[in-house]
């Protein structure tokens, strides 16, 4: 019997960096052929939750137990620094810096080859069943605890 085939997970480098590669689609671009800007939000979701399922989180079962959480996206900043195209194949860079309470701060980067295309800065919250900012449990910040880039 074969293994089941599974989607793309990427996976952690030795530098703490989640790595994961996507290829862009028809559906991604606008008239002109070239990554329509919203995009790369997708793209940049994709990179995070692949990151933490890499590390034994997983969305599904962070609302399935009873006291649900979920992570939120409070706040990203973007810039868009090259244009990518149809059928070219980008890697979605993912690393984690100090969490600050209830935040994860996330570093972003979409590259082609060894051209940056867009970057982003995210902070995203550990939120609770009714949407209250909630500090994640200990057993879960620990997962991620290795994986934390020191800022230089």
């Amino acid at each position: 019997m074969t293994a089941p085939l599974l989607p793309a997970s990427g996976e952690f480098h030795s530098d703490r960096i989640h790595r994961l590669p996507v290829r862009v689609y028809y559906e991604d671009t606008d008239f002109s052929g070239i990554v329509y800007h919203a995009r790369y939000l997708h793209f940049f979701e994709r990179g995070r939750t692949e990151s933490l399922r890499a590390l034994g989180i997983h969305h599904s079962e962070l609302a399935a137990q009873e006291d649900a959480l979920a992570f939120a996206v409070r706040r990203m900043n973007v810039e868009f620094v090259r244009a990518a195209k149809v059928d070219d194949i980008l890697v979605v860079e993912t690393l984690y810096k100090p969490q600050k309470g209830a935040r994860l701060m996330i570093g972003q980067r979409i590259l082609r080859g060894d051209e940056v295309i867009a970057e982003a800065d995210v902070q995203a919250v550990c939120i609770d069943g009714g949407g209250r900012a909630k500090r994640p449990p200990k057993s879960m910040a620990a997962k991620w605890a290795d994986y934390v880039v020191q800022p230089d």
